[in-house]
């Protein structure tokens, strides 16, 4: 029986940030600036007593989906969320090509194994 806390990814765009609750309590943020046709994410923190148990990782691919499902390019600004793009290539797509090269990306993406 799994007794941890409950956790969501909220898209707060009064506050331009996804949030990751604990139980309805926001543990962490994945703070961003809108620009027309893209999110460029700025900062991403969790709080010190939930590190270290790959939160950050859960609330950056939530939204990092939610961009892709919305049509939006990434800017990862933030050097966790750029961390993440380079550790998992199947999100390198959401950064424009034009931009990658600013993000240590490469432009030319590797075809998805078969």
């Amino acid at each position: 029986m799994d007794t941890g806390p409950k956790l969501t990814v909220r898209n707060n765009t009064e506050s331009n940030q996804y949030e990751l609750l604990a139980d309805g309590q926001v543990i962490g943020v994945a703070e961003y600036q809108a620009q027309p046709g893209a999110l460029a994410f700025v900062h991403t923190e969790i709080i010190p007593a939930a590190t270290g148990h790959g939160l950050g990782e859960a609330l950056v691919r939530t939204a990092l989906d939610n961009v892709r499902a919305e049509g939006l390019a990434a800017l990862p600004y933030c050097s966790f969320v750029r961390h993440y793009i380079e550790t998992h290539p199947d999100y390198q797509d959401l950064v424009p090509p034009a931009n990658r090269p600013a993000f240590g990306l490469p432009t030319v993406l590797e075809a998805p194994a078969t």
